[in-house]
This record gives structure tokens, sequence and C-alpha cells, in this order.
């Protein structure tokens, strides 16, 4: 199935869902995949109760052990409905055990004085003039092959590089849906492989230990399909873990979200 077939799937169950095949990362499924379940029943629940028309300000995860691809629960609920902002939090569990644990932030807008300008897009070459990131069974994870991938900075996951950068352009091979959301966002920022496996010189584990997103108002009125720039640097790493803050931008350089993980490296 499609991401945006299993997003229809999603939204029109309750309880229970099943974790689909076909996007393994490892021993576990696709990190981005998984946090997209989560939010959809978690902003299913801020719908409800919201006391104004709110957007997704800020999503954390708790990354607590890896989900297969079989039957889950998710629950969520909101903690407050305040006239501004509404807080909620949600767990996915898989054989009663909690995999995966989410705080959110939904706002509304209001008038400030205060305005800073988002990052600049970084001057890539167009996605034609990149180089491919290659599919290879047994190496590259199951999911990738949903997505196009285009190097633009940085080098190849397992080259020994010593640079901290890596990014380029990113997009869905198959996706209908006409606009962009919030469960698409996800899946492509977390899509890219962590910046510090081009660090290693041969192929070890990695996986997400906690992931904190801000979105960017209004969202980009652009589809998965189409290309979007990703840049990624490595701020620090030591005693096997790392912190990875990243930057997703649409083709046309408009900032859509910031994305900070603390990664684990099992080398």
């Amino acid at each position: 199935m499609t991401f945006d077939e299993l997003l229809l799937e999603w939204r029109n169950k309750q309880g229970a869902n099943t974790v689909p095949t076909g996007w393994s990362q490892g021993r576990a499924t696709f990190g981005g995949l998984v946090a997209a379940m989560l939010y959809e029943k978690m902003a299913t629940e801020v719908t409800e109760v919201a006391t104004r028309e709110s957007s997704l300000r800020s999503l954390t995860f708790s990354f607590v052990g890896p989900v297969s691809a079989e039957a889950v629960h998710i629950d969520a609920q909101v903690l407050r409905a305040g006239r501004s902002v509404t807080q909620a939090q949600g767990q996915l569990l898989q054989n009663d055990a909690v995999m995966l644990a989410a705080l959110a932030s939904f706002g509304s807008g209001r008038d400030s004085s205060v305005k800073v300008d988002t990052p600049a897009a970084p001057e890539f070459l167009c996605p034609e003039k990149c180089v491919a990131l290659p599919y290879i069974e047994g190496v590259v994870p199951e999911f990738t092959q949903k997505y196009d991938y285009r190097i633009a900075c940085g080098q190849m996951p397992f080259s020994g590089t010593s640079e901290r950068q890596l990014g380029g352009w990113v997009r869905f091979k198959d996706g209908s849906a006409k606009t962009v959301g919030i469960s698409h966002l996800l899946a492509l920022i977390d899509a890219w492989p962590p910046a510090t496996l081009p660090m290693l010189k041969a192929p070890a584990p990695a996986s997400s230990l906690t992931w904190t997103l801000e979105f960017m108002e209004p969202l980009p009125g652009c589809k998965a399909s189409d290309w979007w720039q990703y840049l990624a640097e490595v701020e620090q790493a030591e005693d096997g873990y790392a912190v990875i803050q990243a930057r997703l931008w649409d083709r046309s350089g408009r900032l859509a979200a910031l994305s900070r993980q603390m990664v684990t490296i099992f080398a």
C-alpha cells in the first residue's frame, strides 16, 4: 500500500491498527511511518475538543521499542484544551507494551510584534544533477524503496567521511495526495539516513531514541511526490549517541519543519 492509502485506512479505523509490511527498517518498522500513525490519532482527539481552530506547532516522540509489522493499539488523550493552545499525549502499544510515546502542542495564531525570518534553503544543484541514493538489499532499509533520494551535500552512508552534514532532495515515488500534511512531513524528514551513517566505514545499526519537530504555518501547498530539500548536521556525538538537527524545505525554498533527533549508534 502507498503512504496515502495507509493514511486513509488509519483515519477510518478506531483503536486497533495493523502495521503494514514493506516498511521495515532493520528489525523495526520505519520510524516515520509509526510516528505518523500515532500523530493521526492524536490529531483526531484534538480536533474533537479544541476551542479554536489550531495547527500543530511542536511534536516530540520517544522511541521506546522496535515496532514490528503486526497489530498495534493506539491511545491518545488531550491533556488540556486552552483558549489558544491544546496539549495532547499518545502511546502506540504492541503486545501490551508501549513502543512509542508522544507529546504534541497545537496552537492558534495570534498577533505578535516578534517575527524572525526562517533559515534560507541550501543552494543545492537540481535533483537531476545530484547522485541518487541506491537501494542495496540487506544494506539499505526496505522502506527506502518508497522514496527517491538525491544526495547534494555530504557523502554516501558507510563511506568513513568526517563531514557533519548530509542532505539533498527527497520525494515519495508514489503519492496521490494533492497537498502535503503533517504525516507526510514526518515520513519525508525521517526517510533520510541519520547523518552519522556516512561517518561509519562499514554497515552498523542506528536508530532514533527521541525526536522533536516544529512546523511552520501555513504548510506548503505542495505534494509529497514533489521534490523536497533536506539538510541535517551532526551537532555532537559520543558514547554511542549523537544529536542531529535537520530542516526540510519545499522546492521553492520555503521552510516546512525543524527537526532534532537523539540517535543511538551501535558502532
